[in-house]
């Protein structure tokens, strides 16, 4: 039961003092857009745009269509290490994929740090606490972070045990290594153009 009712925004109350398992307990985290657990406060996710939309889209799709055993959830809730971030795509693989007793997805989202963890700035978004996110997740497991700025029109891409790296233009990203895909940032950013 959570008690000491507290900060309000919009029509939702979140106590003053929660622990990760009191919020993942409120019924409206997933409502959009929808809310984090970072640093024992409950943050609400800024709406992305046009250019947010339509990078995670064709990132999913792209993702998705190499035929992989790896699948790319948008919005997937990640809990680990005392955080649940909702990364714009986590990139996991199929036997990693939490199943009900009928075989379906279970909709709480994933109690590990996603092997791959794309976050889309958005103008409205803190860069720190999106890099935040992406170096929690690689301290808990993961094995790769990109960090795509429309507006900059470049990448920085995160590795355990390495500094990040900026890429632009014809820099080909590194993936996942069972993955087959070669895209430069240019191509990123093509996807964008109509």
């Amino acid at each position: 039961m959570i008690k000491n009712i507290g900060l309000t925004q919009g029509n939702i109350t979140f106590p003053q003092s929660r622990t990760l398992e009191e919020f993942l307990q409120l019924p409206y985290i997933e409502e959009s857009p929808a809310w984090e657990y970072i640093n024992g406060e409950a943050i609400q996710k800024p709406m992305g745009g046009g250019k947010h939309s339509l990078l995670q889209k064709r990132l999913v799709a792209v993702i998705d269509n190499l035929g992989s055993n790896y699948e790319a959830f948008p919005e997937l809730r990640c809990t680990c290490g005392n955080r649940s971030v909702l990364p714009d795509v986590a990139v996991i693989s199929t036997n990693q994929i939490p199943l009900d007793e009928s075989g379906d997805i279970i909709s709480s989202g994933i109690d590990f740090a996603p092997p791959w963890i794309i976050e889309i700035l958005s103008p409205a978004q803190s860069q720190t606490k999106v890099t935040g996110n992406i170096l929690h997740c690689l301290r808990n497991g993961s094995q790769l972070g990109w960090l795509i700025d429309p507006s900059e029109r470049s990448i920085l891409v995160y590795q355990p045990n390495r500094l990040p790296d900026l890429l632009a233009g014809k820099d080909i990203l590194p993936v996942l290594e069972d993955l087959n895909l070669i895209l430069s940032v240019d191509e990123v950013f093509a996807w964008l153009q109509r």
